[in-house]
């Protein structure tokens, strides 16, 4: 959800995943999925950088306590990749 303001100055919580297009044509006019458009006073460059720190702060929620974080990638060999999977010859 992103904080905007209407062009008549009210403001607005979005849901940033219904944005299908931002505009400026002189005013900025984003279009919704669902078919609406809503004039808002940002610039489509400030709504572009909301949407993005928005997803960043829910994706960086996953990493929390060092899980999911890659601390080392290494190749396997033939023999330790028949090994990992319980294999033997």
């Amino acid at each position: 959800m992103i904080h905007l303001t209407r062009i008549n100055r009210v403001p607005l919580v979005l849901n940033s995943d219904l944005i299908e297009h931002v505009e400026a044509t002189p005013d900025t006019v984003i279009s919704l999925t669902t078919g609406q458009k809503i004039l808002v006073l940002e610039s489509p460059g400030e709504i572009v950088e909301r949407v993005v720190q928005f997803r960043r702060s829910i994706a960086g929620g996953f990493n929390t306590a060092g899980r999911g974080v890659v601390t080392e990638l290494r190749r396997v060999g033939a023999e330790d990749a028949h090994a990992g999977a319980g294999h033997r010859e």
